[in-house]
Formats: structure tokens, sequence, C-alpha cells
């Protein structure tokens, strides 16, 4: 995986790169204050997989940076790397683009994981992160007009993991690979999932999990 990073933080700058150097099959390529210096540093470096971005930046913030590279640089993925946990934000990097997004506490085994799923071409989201996006909203109506929030309170942490990677397109067996858990097991929780929130397929937990944020539309 090579990869670019931006953080206005020269420390936390200095720190990531650091950490991702430790990490088999990556390799950092630069370094940047911002997201103008990191535009300018794709046009010149061939073949980057990931953007690792802070979100507050000068010049040019994490979320632009996304947007610009969209429209550039559609094969680069993006990960969103912030502290904060606010629902609007979270929703404004999807919208934007990103393939991931996780905070800045992380470590380093976290760190490996969300760059791997996005170069895998699939979407990452932090455990703090889903359940944000879970307490959002709590107005709004779910499948059956009930309230989400009705909803979510039947769903364990585990289900709701299970709901995104299956949002995700991930096989049984890819999901049971990476939780850990056997095939027959996986297939448990979506028994379960399917019957508390009176969904009858895969296809409804997808719209289910893309009407509540769980993956970008």
């Amino acid at each position: 995986m090579r990869v670019l990073i931006a953080d206005d933080h020269q420390f936390i700058l200095e720190s990531i790169e650091i950490l991702l150097s430790t990490m088999p099959d990556c390799e950092v390529l630069g370094t940047y204050n911002n997201g103008k210096e990191l535009l300018k540093a794709l046009a010149i470096h061939e073949n980057i997989d990931i953007v690792l971005t802070d979100f507050n930046m000068p010049e040019m913030d994490g979320i632009e940076l996304t947007l610009q590279i969209r429209q550039q640089y559609p094969q680069v993925k993006v990960l969103l790397l912030t502290v904060s946990e606010d629902s609007e934000t979270i929703q404004r990097a999807f919208k934007a683009g990103v393939s991931g997004y996780m905070m800045k506490k992380a470590g380093k085994t976290e760190f490996e994981t969300a760059l791997k799923t996005v170069a895998s071409g699939q979407k990452y989201y932090s455990q703090s992160v889903v359940f944000e996006l879970l307490n959002r909203d709590k107005q709004m109506a779910d499948l059956t007009n009930e309230t989400i929030n009705d909803k979510f309170d039947e769903l364990s942490p585990r289900e709701i993991e299970i709901i995104t990677l299956i949002a995700q397109e991930l096989s049984t067996n890819q999901i049971a690979e990476k939780l850990f858990l056997s095939p027959a097991t996986v297939e448990t929780h979506r028994h379960n999932i399917l019957k508390k929130l009176g969904i009858k397929n895969s296809i409804g937990l997808v719209k289910f999990a893309m009407k509540n944020g769980l993956v970008a539309e």
C-alpha cells in the first residue's frame, strides 16, 4: 500500500508516519501539512493507493481534499483521521466520498485493519463512529415507521457490525474470517438480525444500513 499523509500538526504527522512504517506492505511516500500540498504531490507520485488525511487543516481541509481527489484521482482511496465523533461531520465526510473514517486515538491494530479494508475497496468505520451514527436523528422513521432508536435498541454491537459488513457486500465466510467467528455463528447472527428488524433478506439489510448511515449510498 502506497500512502500519502496530511496533517497540520507535525508531531502527529511524524507519529503516524513512524507507525505506518512498521506495518508490512505499507510504504509512506510523503507527508504534508495541508490538503493543497498533498494534492500537488498526487500529480507527481504515481500509483498512490491511499491518502490518510486529517479533517481540520488550514488552506484545504480533509473534506475539500477528498472532493478534489474524487474528481481528479478517483482510484485513490481516502481515509479520514479525526478527533470528531459528531454525526454531522461523519455524514459530510462520507458524502464527500471518503472510504474510511477513524479516530486519532486508534492503535496500530486498528490502523492496519482500516488501511487493508480501504485498500480492498471496502468502507471502514471505527467502532465509535458506528455508535455515533446509530444515535443520530432519533426522530427519523425506520422501515416499519417505528423510530430508528427503537430498532437499534434491539441490536447488539456485534449485530450492528455484521449488518455493516453485509451491506459492504462481504460473504458469510469473509465476515466470519474478519470477525474471527465460524460461518455458522455469522448465519445465526444474520437470522436473528432479520427477525429483530422484520426484514426478509440481505437486500433489506443493505437498504436499512444505507438509510441509517452505516454505509454510503
